[in-house]
């Protein structure tokens, strides 16, 4: 996996770097404190090209191949998956427009979104869904030469905020997907309160009040919404999450190892007892296992392998397992002081139980992972 990490790639990750040393940590922990991120850090974002990051150059994207984008996600994963948030569901969003929307709206949209002049908001779960994306009650009806758009969203990150959103709906049995700007009559946003994790991630309940949308909003066909729209933004979303999942297991494994090296007990180290040696190998097991199969779907991605989106699935449905083992772990070795808000230990563990949810649950995943191994059983005898 070292030989992918060629001089461009690794200027990219130290550009990264860079900026989250400079933006970024001052200000992870009060993040997730004021359950805000400051215009600051998202002004910085979109100067640095970090928004588009995942969009081609030829809109004013930052053209990072997949591994370089992974690279990157893994590193402000890191330091805040609430921001990482922000550049997951702007990205995912952009990149179902760029597929699926026409040649007007690429035109329309896409440049003040590479350069994060807008952001946008991925608007798919509804108060009363069950965790699967069939389950769609907003409605558009015809009206004229346009639509009405009436429903409820909800989980909608950086929906306090952005410009634009992607919503998905139905016209009759068919889902369709829409383009829905701020400040468009009739939707209104309301804060999401305390979440669990990713508190700085300002997410939002949508509602729409037979709001008139033009059909030149319309993305892709009708029918199209959810098996290739959605479908598109959420492969994008689970590596984008799957990356970020590992950078919380790395962040877990480099605090716990710093703690269990300096703290001392009974005038020992921490990292002399077998149980804490026992714990820190089970960080390094996650954290290593979980970069493995990151790398293994930014390969597929890379070379644009029909089975790209089925490892993305797998990647993601490990890391996010593994993030989760790894911060159980790491508040575990810091005792009293893993549950406390003087260090970051129980944001990672809070951050993680979220992403094991979003993007796929485990047990959507592994009822689609199932099928891909017996397919892939198949294909090797």
């Amino acid at each position: 996996m070292q030989d992918d990490l060629t001089e461009s790639r690794l200027i990219v990750r130290s550009r990264m770097r860079d900026f989250i040393k400079n933006y970024l940590e001052p200000v992870a922990g009060q993040i997730d404190a004021a359950q805000v991120t400051p215009a600051t850090v998202i002004t910085a974002m979109a100067e640095n090209g970090w928004l588009g990051a995942a969009l081609p150059t030829e809109w004013g994207g930052g053209g990072l191949d997949a591994l370089e984008y992974g690279l990157v996600t893994e590193e402000v994963g890191r330091i805040s998956s609430a921001v990482r948030s922000l550049m997951t569901v702007h990205n995912m969003s952009a990149q179902a427009l760029l597929r699926f929307g026409s040649n007007e709206q690429r035109a329309q949209w896409l440049p003040s979104l590479c350069n994060g002049q807008k952001t946008i908001a991925f608007a798919l779960t509804e108060p009363d869904s069950r965790g699967t994306t069939g389950e769609i009650n907003t409605t558009v009806e015809k009206d004229g030469d346009g639509y009405r758009l009436t429903g409820k969203k909800t989980w909608v990150t950086y929906g306090q905020i952005a410009d634009i959103f992607l919503v998905f709906a139905r016209e009759g049995k068919m889902p369709v997907a829409f383009l829905v700007e701020r400040g468009t009559p009739g939707f209104t946003t309301e804060p999401i309160i305390d979440p669990l994790g990713t508190r700085g991630s300002m997410l939002a309940k949508l509602h729409f009040d037979m709001v008139r949308v033009e059909a030149s909003n319309r993305v892709g066909k009708v029918g199209a919404g959810l098996s290739f729209v959605a479908n598109t933004a959420l492969d994008h979303g689970r590596y984008s999450v799957a990356w970020g999942a590992t950078g919380i297991a790395r962040a877990c494994l480099e605090a716990s190892t710093q703690f269990a090296t300096e703290r001392t007990r009974h005038n020992n180290a921490l990292i002399d007892h077998q149980l804490v040696q026992r714990r820190l190998t089970n960080i390094l097991m996650h954290e290593t296992t979980a970069r493995a199969l990151c790398y293994r779907a930014a390969q597929f991605r890379c070379r644009q392998d029909s089975r790209a989106a089925a490892e993305t699935s797998l990647a993601k449905y490990h890391s996010a397992q593994a993030a989760f083992d790894a911060a159980t772990n790491a508040v575990a070795i810091h005792g009293g002081m893993g549950c406390s808000a003087d260090l970051p230990i129980a944001r990672y563990l809070c951050d993680a139980t979220v992403l094991n949810i979003i993007e796929g649950t485990p047990e959507m995943l592994q009822t689609s992972l199932s099928s891909y191994a017996a397919r892939k059983l198949n294909a090797e005898r």
